[in-house]
């Protein structure tokens, strides 16, 4: 038994999340497509259990998932139409993840689909770039899809900035903000994020709503 599962645990964000979890001393059960592709995932770190899984389905989710405290999702797809991925990838874990007993659910968003000013998301700018745009609506619709057919299932979208940085230190220090963007898009490291979500499994903050995290401001220590 595990006390987190993370769903796209090998790309960067994904990766983060299982490194800060070890450091809690929490037991990951890390999902990948393919895990032949990813054998330093969780390398010499106990705890770490690699396994082959697809979060766009829900019975593979629930059987994964069954007996741990909380999921993350961090998979993208780009060979797939965005809102077809990110909606069925939400079906997919709100349904499986009910079906396991995960008590907590955590997505990872993009800081676009954000409010710049009430009813205007910063997606919405005539001067966003067009393909972030289509990207950016596969998550807005994820949001949606959630809050339609989450159930009884906690969750909550955490949303990093757009500029989300995987070379930056580790400070230990995050904002965050409900449903709006953070100074004009922000900064995070992916190390930081990461301790915004393991922060929101230990000790819930929010819940059924876009949270806007990104790290310190200029001039912070």
């Amino acid at each position: 038994m595990s006390d987190i599962i993370v769903f796209g645990a090998g790309g960067r964000v994904g990766r983060a999340v299982v490194a800060e979890a070890v450091t809690r001393g929490r037991a990951v059960t890390a999902v990948v497509r393919d895990p032949a592709k990813y054998p330093d995932l969780g390398a010499g770190a106990a705890g770490v259990s690699v396994v082959q899984g697809d979060a766009t389905d829900g019975e593979s989710v629930a059987r994964l998932a069954a007996g741990h405290r909380a999921a993350v999702n961090a998979s993208a797809r780009l060979d797939i139409p965005s809102e077809e991925f990110f909606v069925g990838t939400a079906r997919a874990l709100a349904g499986g993840l009910a079906t396991a007993g995960v008590g907590r659910y955590l997505a990872v968003g993009i800081a676009a689909t954000l409010e710049t000013s009430p009813g205007v998301r910063y997606m919405d700018a005539p001067d966003f770039p067009e393909p972030y745009r289509v990207f950016s609506q596969g998550h807005a619709a994820e949001f949606e899809e959630l809050r339609r057919t989450s159930g009884a299932l906690d969750w909550l979208m955490v949303c990093p900035p757009v500029d989300l940085d995987p070379e930056a230190p580790r400070t230990g220090r995050y904002r965050t903000a409900e449903g709006r963007i953070i100074d004009g898009g922000g900064h995070i490291s992916h190390a930081d994020l990461a301790i915004a979500l393991l922060d929101e499994i230990e000790g819930p903050r929010h819940r059924g709503i876009q949270l806007a995290v990104a790290g310190p401001a200029a001039g912070e220590v």
